[in-house]
C-alpha cells in the first residue's frame, strides 16, 4: 500500500523529506518499512525509487482529479464518504455492544430444540455416510489382514488396522464417527460410482483397484439425499443460524431502545 504523504504543516518541520508531488510531501519515515533487513544497498535503492515513482504518479493523479472533478461529482463523493463513515461507526458500535452484552453461548439443548422444530429445513442435498477409506499400494503385503480388520467394529482391531495403515497406506481416513458426503471418498476411486443410492443400499464393504493402488471402503452407516440430515451433520449450521438470529434480534433491540430513549428524552421530533 502506498503512503498517502503529508500536506505541509509545522509538525513536519523536523522530518526528512524524500519527494514532493504538488503540495504533498513524502517523508523518509513513511518508507523505511518497505526494505526488508539484509537487502543489498543497490536493490534497496531500486526498491525505494520504484516506490517513490508509484507514489508520485498516484498522488499527482489524485490532485489532478480533485482539480477537475465537477461540483456534482465532488458532492457525490462526499456523500458516499459520509455514508461509509456512518456505516462504519454504526458497525463498530454494534460490534462493541454485542461483545459486551450479547449472550454468545449456544447450548446443545438450544440446538437440539431448533433441529427438532425445523427438520424440514435440513433435507440432505447429497448422499452421506460414515466409513473407513483406505488406499494401499498394490504391492502392500497381507492385504487380507487389512480387509478383515476394516470390517470389524472392535476398538482393538481398528487400532491394529490404524497401525498397519500408517505403515503401508497411501491414505487412511477414519470417518466412522463423522458424517461426510459420499463424493468426498468417491472422488478418490479410479472408477465412478454410477448410482450412489443403490451403491449405499447394497454395499457395506467395497474394494476396487487399478495398476497402482487398492481402494477399500468399509461403510458403517449412510443417509440418502432428500432425507432429513442427522443432527451431527448440521450441528454447526444450526449453531450459526441460532447465533445469527440472536445477533439480528440484539441489533433490532439496540436500535429500538435508542430510538425509544430519544423519543422519551425529546431528542427525536417529527415536523
Amino acid at each position: 500500500m502506498l503512503a498517502g504523504g503529508c500536506r505541509n504543516n509545522n509538525n513536519n518541520a523536523r522530518r526528512i523529506s524524500v519527494a514532493r508531488a504538488g503540495d504533498v510531501t513524502l517523508y523518509l519515515d513513511q518508507i523505511t518499512d518497505i526494505i526488508m533487513p539484509g537487502t543489498p544497498p543497490a536493490d534497496s535503492a531500486a526498491i525505494i525509487q520504484n516506490y517513490i515513482n508509484k507514489w508520485a504518479k498516484r498522488e499527482l493523479l489524485f490532485q489532478k482529479a480533485e482539480e477537475n472533478l465537477s461540483p456534482e461529482l465532488r458532492s457525490e463523493i462526499e456523500n458516499q464518504l459520509e455514508e461509509s463513515r456512518i456505516n462504519l461507526v454504526i458497525y463498530q458500535y454494534q460490534r462493541q455492544m454485542m461483545l459486551e452484552k450479547m449472550d454468545t453461548m449456544v447450548t446443545d439443548n438450544e440446538m437440539g430444540n431448533y433441529y427438532s422444530a425445523n427438520q424440514e429445513s435440513f433435507v440432505l442435498s447429497s448422499n452421506i455416510l460414515k466409513a473407513l477409506f483406505i488406499k494401499l499400494p498394490a504391492e502392500t503385503p497381507n492385504v487380507d489382514k487389512v480387509r478383515i480388520l476394516s470390517r470389524s467394529n472392535e476398538q482393538a482391531d481398528l487400532q491394529q488396522l490404524e497401525t498397519i495403515c500408517y505403515q503401508f497406506a497411501d491414505k487412511f481416513d477414519d470417518f466412522n464417527e463423522k458424517w461426510i458426503p459420499l463424493n468426498r471418498i468417491s472422488v478418490e476411486l479410479p472408477n465412478e460410482i454410477v448410482n450412489e443410492e443403490n451403491f449405499l443400499r447394497r454395499t457395506s464393504f467395497y474394494e476396487t483397484s487399478d495398476s497402482t493402488f487398492i481402494y477399500i471402503i468399509s461403510i458403517r452407516d449412510y443417509k440418502l439425499r432428500s432425507s432429513v440430515a442427522p443432527f451431527e451433520y448440521v450441528r454447526d449450521d444450526i449453531k450459526r443460524i441460532i447465533w445469527n438470529n440472536r445477533r439480528f434480534d440484539f441489533i433490532q433491540s439496540l436500535e429500538n431502545g435508542i430510538y425509544n430513549d430519544a423519543i422519551k428524552e425529546n431528542n427525536f421530533k417529527l415536523f
